[in-house]
């Protein structure tokens, strides 16, 4: 008989992600992932100036708000028909990659390190699951002093946001048509120093690390392949259009490589607490319309779709879908002894992230330096009447993006789909589980009091609830809890 296992919340992630498993010999043989909280970001753009939403899609998270200003600049651009000059486009690159490069570290060794570490019997390494933990204690005292040493790197990483994003969280720097900021010779310099520690700390100390934690571990090459779709928008334009990027956008679908159309994104909603009209519709007419009391929901997400099927967001999927574009990235997978063959897997995703790390700082060294001192960093624009935008890109996290209608000068219509929906979403119209839950169907769960396997695979996505859900009802009952 199968023993259902309730953790609510998953913590150390963002947000209030509940995971519901059932084992039975052992292993996962059902699974059911729920956003917990309402989002209703879209309901609060809803009238507004077109240009408000960069400043406040920022606000649903404040790990990546960078990437949600991102993808609201890019919506304007779009419905705005502008491009940023040169300075602007390298400048919002440099602040992006800033925050995703943050965001990486924070992932390993701040959120998902702690299932494999074992720190001091102090805060915050304490509470725990029981069991598992098997690296020597070299490399595990090693990892507890990095963690220390990881929060200094991160704000390194929010100094160099700020200098040309203006602050973190929460950026005032990137707005429809480039950057406020300006470019000169000091701020280039002070980019520069920081870059470079940050980059020797992502090459001496956190890609060693995952592949001295992945040799330990190995076994979790084997746990948590999930769907096996993957969907990437692309990031980092390196072309004035923007069809150029560093990591490009396209899909791995059913074994082959295929182009990516955004028209072919849909969302369902039998699962979710959303009325039935707000399914199977492309979210640039998607609607956001509360159901609390639907009947076989069991989640605030709602489950994206791309042309009809399940597909997995983040840097696995980029790292997978630039494959070709890339060999460096598969020679470098395998010199670390990162089997390519096991990309599909909890580690799989922890060694994707720390190679995109490694292959978007050395990229940022080149940007910086071809910023331009006292060119443009921004073009003026117009707000049409009547438009609509997309505005498509990449959080740490995975695929994000951006959908706007304007009538009369004001917003009608705003949609987000961010990469925890695609990840945590539930089950489709079709009843096919999301990505985490496919991914948690077999792990093998060795003490159902301690399912450190059931949350290990949950935080290799990297979850990130408060970009995907945002308002709480509490009038619901407050649940009793044990946080590990």
């Amino acid at each position: 008989m199968a023993k259902k296992v309730v953790i609510d919340p998953v913590t150390r992630i963002e947000g209030h992600l509940k995971i519901e498993v059932e084992v039975e010999g052992g292993k996962v043989v059902n699974a059911h992932s729920s956003g917990t909280m309402h989002r209703g970001i879209e309901s609060i753009l809803k009238g507004r100036n077109p240009v408000d939403p960069h400043v406040i899609t920022p606000r649903a998270c404040g790990v990546c708000p960078v990437s949600h200003a991102q993808a609201a600049v890019l919506c304007a651009d779009d419905a705005f028909d502008v491009n940023p000059p040169e300075n602007g486009r390298i400048l919002r690159n440099l602040i992006q990659s800033s925050n995703n490069l943050m965001s990486h570290i924070l992932h390993f060794y701040h959120l998902a390190a702690l299932d494999y570490v074992v720190g001091p019997d102090v805060p915050p390494f304490i509470p725990r699951y029981k069991g598992d933990y098997r690296l020597p204690k070299a490399v595990n005292d090693a990892a507890v002093q990095q963690y220390i040493q990881a929060l200094d790197i991160r704000m390194k990483a929010h100094e160099m946001l700020a200098i040309f994003g203006g602050k973190m969280p929460n950026l005032c720097g990137t707005v429809p048509g480039g950057v406020t900021e300006t470019v000169s010779v000091d701020k280039i310099a002070d980019f520069l120093w920081r870059l470079k520690e940050v980059k020797a700390f992502i090459d001496n100390t956190y890609v060693p690390t995952v592949v001295a934690v992945a040799k330990v571990y190995a076994d979790y090459f084997d746990i948590g392949a999930g769907c096996k779709n993957l969907l990437s928008y692309g990031v980092y334009p390196e072309s004035a259009d923007g069809k150029k990027k560093l990591i490009k956008a396209g899909t791995f679908t059913d074994g082959k490589d295929t182009e990516f159309d955004p028209a072919k994104i849909t969302e369902h909603v039998k699962y979710s607490w959303y009325t039935d009209d707000c399914g199977g519709l492309n979210p640039k007419n998607g609607k956001t319309t509360p159901a609390l009391d639907k009947a076989g929901a069991y989640t605030w997400l709602k489950a994206p779709r791309y042309d009809g099927k399940v597909h997995e967001v983040g840097t696995l999927a980029r790292m997978f879908v630039n494959r070709s574009q890339n060999p460096i990235l598969v020679k470098t997978a395998e010199a670390l002894g990162i089997p390519a063959t096991k990309a599909f897997s909890v580690l799989g995703r922890h060694a994707a992230r720390a190679l995109e790390a490694k292959i978007c700082a050395e990229a940022m060294m080149g940007w910086v330096m071809q910023l331009q001192p006292g060119k443009p960093t921004h073009t003026p624009y117009t707000i049409p009447k009547e438009g609509e935008g997309m505005g498509l890109t990449e959080a740490s996290r995975g695929a994000l993006g951006h959908w706007m209608k304007i009538e009369n000068g004001k917003v009608a219509n705003y949609q987000l789909v961010v990469p925890t929906t695609w990840n945590a979403s539930p089950r489709d119209d079709k009843g096919v589980m999301g990505p985490i839950e496919q991914a948690l169907i077999g792990t093998p769960v060795k003490d159902t009091n301690n399912p450190i396997e059931v949350v290990r695979v949950v935080r290799s996505f990297d979850p990130c609830i408060a970009c995907a859900v945002h308002i709480l009802d509490a009038r619901k009952q407050v649940k009793k809890f044990k946080i590990y």
